[in-house]
C-alpha cells in the first residue's frame, strides 16, 4: 500500500486535531484605507469619478464587510477623492457597524424606498461611474435607470488591478489556510481504507477544517476514485473505494476570507505502470510552469510551458483529451478563482504579489486523471511555494 495511507480512523484523526496555534493577524484598518486610495489611484487613470462595489469579496477587500450578496442592495461608493459612502438597509445598520473595517459615511434605506434613487444621491456631482464587475446586472440596470446621464465604465482595471496584487497580510492569511488544508489532506490520506465512501471522506475532511479553526462553512472538498478522477469536476453519485484505484482529492477553506485550494492525487494500493508514468508527467509539467514564473512574463506563457512537457510525452498540445482540458491556474484571494489566469490568451504580465494555482491537470478519458494542485507567488526573483508539491506517487506526503 502506498505509504501513508490508510491505517487510522476518523475518529482518531479527529480528536488529535486542534486549533492552529499559528495564527494570521486580521487586515489591518491602515490597509483597508491603502487599499482605496490605490483605487482612487487607478480610478483617475480610468476617468472614472466613482466607483461603486457591491457585497462581496470585493466590498470585503475593501471595506472589511463580509457579506453575501442579495436582493437587498448593500454597497460602496467611493469617490475618486474623500471618504467612501455605505449604502444599507437601515435594519442592517447595526451589523453593518460591527463590521465595517472603514470609515465611511453611511447611507440608509428602508424597505419601502429605492436604494437606487439612494445611491444616484450618494453619487453627488460624479459624472461617470465604474462599476464592479461582480456587481449583479439588477443593481447595474437599477442605477442606471435611477442616475440615466451617468457615464457607466468597466471598474475590472481598478478593483482587479488592486486585488490581484496581495500585501504581505494577505499573503500570511492564504499562507495559513493551505498549511492548514495539507494539514487535512495528510489526516484524510490516513482514514482510507477499502470500502470507504466518496461521502464519508468529504464529511472527514468538512470536520477537520473546523477543528482546525478555518472560517465557518468555507470548507469544499472533492473527492473522486477511479474512473470519476477522469472527470476534473467529478460524478455525480458516490464511489466506494477499491485497490488499485486513483485517489484524486481536491479540498480547500477559507481563513479571514483568504482561501486555500489544494489537490493531491496517488493509488489505494499498488499502482500500475500507466498510473506511474502519468503521474511522472503530470509532476514535470507543474514543475516546468513554476520554473517559468518571472516577472514580466505573460501569464499564458505558464500554460504553454506545462502543455509543450504534456506534448513532448504524448499528450494533446491544446485542449483535446487526453491531455490538459483546462488552464493550467487561476489567481487566487478573497475569491478562490480570480484574476489573472494561466491561460491561453491572458496576457497580464506576470508582477510580485500575483498568486496563483498551478495544477496542469492530465485526463486519460474513461480510464483516469491526475493533478497536483499546489499555489505559488510571485516574487522578485521569481516564484515561491506557499505548500511543497507531493513529492512522489507512493509518498504523497513525504
Amino acid at each position: 500500500m502506498t505509504s501513508g495511507i490508510g491505517g487510522s480512523t476518523a475518529q482518531a484523526e479527529l480528536a488529535d486535531l486542534k486549533p492552529w496555534a499559528d495564527r494570521a493577524p486580521p487586515i489591518s484598518r491602515q490597509e483597508h484605507q491603502a487599499r482605496m486610495t490605490r483605487a482612487q489611484e487607478l480610478m483617475a487613470q480610468i476617468g472614472a469619478d466613482a466607483l461603486i462595489i457591491g457585497a462581496g469579496a470585493s466590498l470585503r477587500y475593501f471595506t472589511g464587510v463580509g457579506w453575501g450578496a442579495t436582493e437587498r442592495l448593500v454597497a460602496m461608493i467611493l469617490p475618486r477623492e474623500g471618504a467612501p459612502r455605505m449604502i444599507c438597509p437601515r435594519f442592517e445598520l447595526g451589523s453593518l457597524e460591527a463590521s465595517l473595517g472603514v470609515d465611511a459615511e453611511i447611507l440608509l434605506w428602508e424597505e419601502d424606498e429605492s436604494p437606487y434613487a439612494l445611491t444616484a444621491r450618494g453619487l453627488g456631482e460624479a459624472r461617470s461611474l465604474a462599476i464592479d464587475p461582480a456587481l449583479p446586472f439588477f443593481v447595474f440596470n437599477g442605477v442606471a435607470k435611477a442616475a440615466p446621464d451617468l457615464k457607466l465604465l468597466d471598474g475590472a482595471p481598478v478593483v482587479d488591478g488592486c486585488r490581484m496584487i496581495k500585501s504581505p497580510a494577505e499573503l500570511a492569511l492564504m499562507s495559513q489556510a493551505k498549511a492548514m488544508t495539507l494539514e487535512v489532506h495528510r489526516r484524510a490520506a490516513k482514514i482510507l481504507k477499502a470500502g470507504i465512501t466518496t461521502a464519508e471522506v468529504r464529511r472527514f475532511i468538512d470536520q477537520a477544517h473546523r477543528a482546525l479553526g478555518a472560517d465557518d462553512g468555507s470548507s469544499f472538498c472533492a473527492v473522486q476514485f477511479g474512473v470519476a478522477s477522469a472527470y476534473p469536476h467529478g460524478l455525480p453519485g458516490e464511489q466506494a473505494l477499491k485497490d488499485g484505484q486513483v485517489v484524486l482529492i481536491d479540498t480547500g477553506c477559507r481563513v479571514q476570507g483568504y482561501n486555500s485550494d489544494i489537490t493531491r492525487t496517488y493509488v489505494f494500493g499498488d499502482a500500475s505502470p500507466e498510473q506511474k508514468r502519468v503521474w511522472d508527467v503530470e509532476k514535470q509539467a507543474q514543475a516546468a510552469a513554476f520554473a517559468a514564473v518571472k516577472p514580466g512574463v505573460p501569464c499564458e506563457e505558464i500554460d504553454a510551458v506545462a502543455r509543450r512537457v504534456l506534448a513532448a510525452a504524448g499528450f494533446s498540445p491544446d485542449y483535446d483529451l487526453p491531455g490538459l482540458p483546462h488552464r493550467t491556474g487561476h489567481g487566487i484571494g478573497l475569491s478562490i478563482h480570480e484574476a489573472p489566469y494561466l491561460v491561453r490568451g491572458d496576457k497580464t504580465p506576470l508582477a510580485p504579489g500575483m498568486c496563483f494555482s498551478n495544477e496542469p491537470m492530465i485526463v486519460i478519458p474513461d480510464t483516469f486523471g491526475i493533478r497536483l494542485e499546489d499555489h505559488f507567488h510571485v516574487t522578485a526573483e521569481g516564484a515561491a511555494w506557499f505548500t511543497q508539491p507531493q513529492p512522489s506517487l507512493e509518498k504523497p506526503f513525504g
